[in-house]
């Protein structure tokens, strides 16, 4: 399994709307992208950030697994997403190495990629989130 890049770092908020100002103000960027994904429960938006991009993460409610996590934990890191050419391939490799998967077969996630996580546990207690690119 070959890591192309850092496709995005996800932080969870409360209000998207103050997060994206918050950001204008205090580092003068704003979003590329802003779009609601019902199937992840979430609003985000996509901040280009050199080669990668700052993921804003905003739940449509607290059942949903954002809305979980900053309930238990607050608002802040959610999780690091991996580029990779193949991850149909990527999931087959780390599900070989024993690494506990959240998705055993990608999803579709924002923008209409291919996405899949995996557990906290596999990795120093971060989740983390593959992204097919091509």
């Amino acid at each position: 399994m070959l890591l192309l890049n850092i496709d995005h770092v996800a932080v969870a908020v409360r209000d998207l709307d103050e997060a994206i100002d918050r950001h204008r103000r205090l580092y003068g960027v704003g979003p590329i992208s802003r779009e609601r994904v019902d199937s992840q429960g979430v609003e985000e938006a996509m901040i280009a950030v050199g080669g990668s991009h700052l993921q804003l993460l905003c739940p449509l409610a607290d059942d949903t697994p954002v809305g979980r996590f900053i309930t238990s934990r607050g608002e802040g890191l959610h999780h690091i997403a991996y580029a990779v050419a193949d991850i149909a391939a990527a999931l087959e490799h780390l599900a070989d190495e024993g690494a506990d998967l959240i998705d055993r077969e990608p999803r579709i996630g924002g923008g209409g990629k291919k996405i899949a996580f995996v557990h906290p546990r596999a990795f120093g207690g971060t989740l983390m989130e593959l992204v097919e690119i091509s």
